[in-house]
């Protein structure tokens, strides 16, 4: 991805793992130094890398870092529970014996796999699209390329906008739109709940997001608030796609009511505010039934749920 005109990816191997902290961005481009397993495992609790193709990335030169190689998977198992590319990961590492080499494989792997997502995925978008999108799903959360955004930006030269949603509590939509005016797309950010609004407004061609896993019967967890954007979308006659590597399909899960949603601490909801309600609950993701996908877009084509 471009970054204040370089070439750059969001985590890189330099003698130690060094991420670009998400915490930071829009505002302040941080480097985040990783040098033990113990590291990266709050990198990927703490939010400085998310995204579950990158969240799966780090979780690879994590188990290459630890010494201990079946307790640094417990450990980095529990981080996140719902990105099932962060389980594939340190799989693949336990079967190649933690091995650097095989990290730096696994990762170009990765990226690879989202290029040829953007290549499959930019033939769906014509000339003009308005292309709605929810959290991010770029570089950022993919090392490079980006799921959601690979297509968006290989089609960029279309004269392509984009409808960001801001993507709440966390406000992930400021990422990609970080990453979407490096690149010079042009695009607005909206408060989650304006969606259905341009949709219903005819402003909305498409809805392209990532996922974080994606069941058997190709139910998809993603973050909170893209079950809503589907349903909407089916509403409005509006095709809703899905781009994913083959690495988030969980062919163990049956359905989306087997995958663990991960529930985050309220202060990511109250610290806005200075009102503290007598509860809250603060899901991460949501299931989105197959029945509402169009499509996933995968490095090997699209499957039609």
């Amino acid at each position: 991805m471009l970054v204040e005109g370089k070439e750059m990816r969001s985590l890189w191997w330099d003698d130690t793992l060094k991420l670009i902290d998400q915490r930071k961005l829009p505002f302040q481009l941080k480097i985040f130094e990783a040098s033990s397993v113990e590291k990266v495992a709050y990198a990927i609790k703490k939010m400085v890398v998310r995204g579950a193709p990158a969240i799966g990335c780090a979780a690879a030169y994590g188990m290459a870092l630890a010494e201990d190689k079946e307790k640094a998977a417990r450990m980095l198992k529990r981080t996140r529970p719902t990105a099932h590319d962060l389980f594939y990961a340190v799989d693949y590492m336990t079967e190649n014996e933690g091995r650097i080499e095989a990290a730096h494989r696994y990762v170009e792997d990765i990226v690879e796999k989202c290029r040829k997502i953007g290549e499959i995925g930019e033939k769906l978008i014509k000339h003009g699209s308005r292309i709605l999108t929810h959290c991010n799903a770029g570089a950022l959360a993919t090392v490079d390329w980006g799921t959601a955004l690979a297509p968006i930006r290989m089609a960029k030269d279309k004269e392509i906008f984009v409808w960001v949603d801001e993507t709440r509590p966390r406000l992930q939509g400021l990422l990609t739109s970080w990453e979407l005016k490096q690149e010079g797309i042009k695009h607005a950010v909206i408060a989650d709940n304006a969606a259905g609004y341009f949709m219903k407004e005819g402003e909305v061609d498409m809805v392209i997001v990532g996922a974080d896993r994606i069941a058997s019967n190709y139910d998809v967890a993603n973050k909170i608030g893209t079950y809503e954007k589907a349903v909407l979308a089916k509403e409005n006659g509006i095709p809703f796609y899905v781009a994913a590597p083959i690495s988030t399909f969980d062919e163990s899960i049956s359905d989306g009511k087997k995958i663990k949603i991960e529930e985050r601490d309220a202060e990511e909801v109250t610290k806005i505010f200075d009102y503290l309600p007598p509860e809250i609950r603060n899901p991460a993701f949501d299931i989105t039934p197959a029945e509402y996908i169009t499509g996933i877009i995968t490095e090997k084509g699209i499957i039609k749920p």
